[in-house]
């Protein structure tokens, strides 16, 4: 018995092992008629065995640089469209490049570091002053989305002074909410944004009214009726 694993690596595996059988048999032919109307054979064969090529524009010159991609370029054939070079075919991915920035505090992600850096460039005023106190505001709810048990205001303000370098300054009577009103704000939040549940505990709210209406008609009609049989 002959295992795949000791049989020749396939370049392309979408066709089968069996079109390469029929490229090396194509390969064996002298006649350059015959050899040509051979590959157109294996061509359409192929579009049979892989038909989601043909969702593809211009699938027929596809499938005739597969062909000779599997052949390594060995089948000498008059090919309809203009033959591709190997290496206009076969090229290797280019390595993706992943950013690499560092975030002092994971829980605060690298978009609260920036916004910091960028509040730090405002004008002194109002306006500044408000964005800073957000920030702040900001940092212990999302302290809190990770650690609801330990979380106290003078590391929030003093991570808030790390990261803004000393360039922003809260006023020094400024306080933070206590720990139930950002998770009760969160919550919130959380409802607001799935609308659907909303509506599902408005549904199943109708639907338990509905029961119990029926159920007091239906023990009204019994009573009615006792009262009737004993009169």
């Amino acid at each position: 018995m002959e295992y795949n694993t000791k049989r020749p690596k396939l370049q392309i595996t979408d066709y089968g092992r069996n079109i390469y059988k029929l490229i090396d048999y194509a390969k064996t032919i002298e006649d350059r008629d015959k050899r040509n109307a051979v590959a157109a054979c294996i061509v359409n064969v192929m579009a049979q065995v892989n038909p989601k090529v043909k969702e593809e524009t211009d699938y027929k010159h596809k499938l005739w640089d597969h062909l000779l991609l599997m052949s390594n370029f060995e089948l000498d054939v008059d090919s309809p469209y203009p033959v591709s070079h190997e290496n206009n075919i076969t090229f290797e991915p280019k390595p993706l490049k992943y950013k690499t920035n560092h975030i002092n505090y994971r829980h605060y992600g690298k978009v609260l570091e920036d916004l910091i850096e960028k509040v730090a460039s405002y004008p002194e005023g109002e306006e500044k002053e408000v964005l800073i106190e957000l920030i702040a505001h900001q940092m212990k709810r999302s302290y809190l989305t990770w650690n609801r048990n330990t979380v106290s205001d003078d590391i929030i303000f003093e991570q808030f002074d790390q990261l803004s370098t000393g360039k922003l300054k809260l006023r020094d009577d400024f306080q933070l909410h206590a720990n139930k009103e950002y998770e009760d704000g969160n919550t919130q939040n959380n409802k607001n944004q799935n609308p659907n549940r909303i509506k599902k505990k408005q549904g199943q709210k109708h639907q338990a009214n509905s029961v119990k209406v029926k159920a007091n008609k239906k023990n009204k009609n019994f009573q009615n009726n006792k009262q009737a049989n004993g009169k």
